[in-house]
């Protein structure tokens, strides 16, 4: 069911978005045209994949509040199936694991009873005692306390961090604060600013870069490139802020510079986990993109951040 109550500015952006897309389908379109010569295939399946992102984003937002949690737990439930298939798991853990996977319906269950509560506790301290529990059940010890550690770890990354983009959907709901439809503007602020600070370091450290921040985790990472896409996102932040959020200035400005410097950091602690297990890229699920980790490690921060940052603030 489609939601056509949204805000004029929600779907004017959406709309911005959409002619992104476009532009750069017909750039592509004419530059495969103009010089056939040259590989143009990575940046066709780049736009491609984004055509479906965008497309599976917007059915998030302009859907009601239970198809857009149904996505999002769709989401989380790839991200830790990546990372499970990326971390060696022992053969005894299997039944653990069919655990950890009943939790994200779960997770975003709380969301749709609007029950902030359990949904703030719930993986932090339930099923954080739990799954050693069972561990101890299934009876192995060999590699017990690796096998613990790593099945938390992806929990909290891949299920309660990123469940807190259904947290900022459903903020006013959860709060009685504010109007429902409000939600979809902040969701739409939060990925928005995190996918173009991605862009705006990347421009900024290929222009300017030359100082590694971590050249042992993320060789192509600058403090040039971080500065410039922090400084870039806080003043996008600044400009969006009062189309889309209830913020003032001020606060949509450092809205903007915390999106912008906690998404670097979630982009090289991602990339460390990589490093440590020895793949270049999470998985293959997004063509041109790598994994759905490798295009959401930076939410795997901001998400969580800006939601408490607005919840405090706010709400």
């Amino acid at each position: 069911m489609i939601n056509l109550l949204l805000p004029p500015a929600l779907i004017t952006a959406l709309e911005g978005v959409f002619a992104l897309l476009i532009t750069a389908s017909l750039t592509l379109f004419i530059l495969g045209k103009r010089y056939p010569q040259k590989n143009w295939l990575e940046l066709k399946l780049r736009i491609r994949t984004w055509w479906w992102i965008v497309a599976c984003f917007s059915l998030t937002l302009l859907g009601n509040m239970t198809i857009a949690l149904v996505v999002l737990g769709l989401v989380s439930f790839l991200a830790l199936k990546e990372y499970l298939t990326l971390c060696s798991t022992r053969t005894a853990d299997h039944v653990v694991l069919f655990w950890a996977y009943l939790c994200i319906p779960l997770q975003y269950y709380w969301l749709g009873i609007h029950w902030y509560g359990m949904f703030i506790i719930f993986i932090p301290v339930y099923v954080f005692l739990f799954v050693p529990m069972r561990m101890v059940l299934v009876g192995e010890t060999q590699g017990f306390l690796k096998a613990a550690a790593s099945l938390q770890w992806g929990l909290m990354i891949c299920v309660f961090c990123l469940s807190h983009m259904g947290a900022v959907l459903a903020l006013p709901l959860l709060t009685g604060i504010g109007k429902a439809e409000h939600g979809p503007m902040l969701l739409f602020y939060l990925v928005a600013l995190t996918q173009l600070n991605d862009v705006a370091q990347y421009l900024w450290g290929k222009s300017f870069g030359r100082r590694k921040v971590s050249p042992k985790v993320s060789p192509n990472k600058t403090l040039e490139g971080f500065l410039g896409g922090a400084l870039t996102t806080s003043l996008l932040g600044w400009l969006l802020g009062p189309l889309l959020t209830p913020f003032s200035p001020l606060h949509a400005a450092l809205a903007g510079l915390l999106i912008g410097v906690m998404g670097f950091i979630g982009d090289i602690v991602i990339s460390a986990v990589k490093r440590d297990i020895g793949v270049k890229d999470s998985g293959r699920l997004l063509p041109g993109h790598g994994g759905i980790l490798d295009r959401l490690d930076s939410l795997t921060y901001t998400a969580p951040l800006f939601f408490h940052y607005t919840h405090y603030l706010y709400y």
